[in-house]
């Protein structure tokens, strides 16, 4: 889809910047009056190492913009892969987001969060205006990296970091001429299939969900409607893995190509979706019998199995 400067829709331009990912955090301060703030922000980016600097921007309608002003230091908390429900958490309104959140005082008095891949406590170092948003620069005078798995954001939905099954190849050598890792001892680690198995099969349903017209994240809410189309908006974050904003973007698309019907607090999947529902099985089922074409129904049966093992021990 082309869109002109002059013919912008915002809702377009902000899904077409969905397709840059991005990882997701939580920025907190405190001002002098010991007043707390956080928010959920993707616009984390670093911007200089000497000085070390970083940047992130705030929505000029945000209520918390006041303290972030008057704060000496703010605290970017790069959430972890296990965070979905911190994320949703700071990204709703409310009057204290803080209550009931287990954290503490970093530099400035801005808050720290438990279980984070990494933070970074920063002075502000500039504060300017930039369209409809404040861009912040922070010097970090101090950070932690704790390595774990990010939380990251894809295409209007969240998504997690996988290792890639097409990565740089090394050059054949009379070493490693025959070095095949499905038949080494690491092929035979049951975690490493997985994530390998994963890291291969998703950019085809990517690809396949978008000749269909449909986004991965929107038809993945198409599927979740369907069985639950009355489900809280914190039940279908949940289980579509969606942010709440994007979460209202998608079921407004989905209304649009008119497979969504809402009145009220009353949703229904129309019979244009339950058609496009049709196709989405279809394809699911055909990928997956091109898949494991060579599996007996006893051997699919097993898998299942396991699978839904592995899911139980989330």
């Amino acid at each position: 889809m082309n869109n002109t400067q002059a013919s912008l829709d915002p809702r377009q331009f902000r899904r077409a910047l969905g397709n840059f990912a991005c990882g997701v955090t939580i920025v907190t301060a405190c001002d002098a009056a010991g007043n707390k703030a956080g928010v959920t922000a993707n616009s984390f980016n670093s911007v200089s190492l000497d000085p070390p600097l970083i940047l992130w921007s705030l929505d000029k309608r945000s209520s918390t913009w006041d303290i972030f002003q008057q704060a000496s230091h703010f605290a970017v908390n790069i959430l972890a892969s296990s965070q979905i429900e911190l994320s949703n958490h700071f990204a709703r309104p409310q009057e204290d987001k803080f209550a009931g959140i287990e954290h503490h005082a970093g530099l400035g008095g801005a808050p720290l969060l438990p279980g984070c891949a990494g933070n970074f406590q920063c002075s502000t170092f500039q504060q300017i205006d930039a369209g409809d948003h404040w861009l912040i620069i922070g010097q970090v005078e101090q950070f932690e990296d704790f390595s774990q798995p990010p939380l990251v954001y894809h295409q209007g939905s969240y998504a997690m970091v996988l290792p890639h099954p097409r990565g740089r190849k090394p050059e054949v050598t009379e070493q490693n001429e025959s070095a095949d890792l499905l038949h080494t001892k690491l092929g035979d680690n049951l975690f490493y299939l997985m994530i390998q198995a994963v890291s291969t099969s998703h950019p085809r349903f990517v690809q396949q969900h978008l000749k269909l017209g449909m986004r991965n994240s929107e038809s993945r809410l198409l599927l979740v409607l369907d069985s639950a189309p009355n489900a809280s908006i914190g039940d279908l974050q949940q289980a579509a893995a969606i942010p709440a904003r994007e979460l209202n973007d998608a079921m407004q698309t989905l209304q649009t190509k008119g497979y969504l019907d809402i009145k009220g607090n009353q949703r229904w999947v129309t019979s244009a979706g339950h058609a496009k529902l049709e196709e989405l099985w279809n394809m699911l089922h055909q990928a997956q019998d091109d898949i494991f074409a060579e599996l007996s129904e006893g051997e699919l049966e097993v898998f299942r199995r396991a699978l839904k093992l592995v899911v139980s021990k989330r």
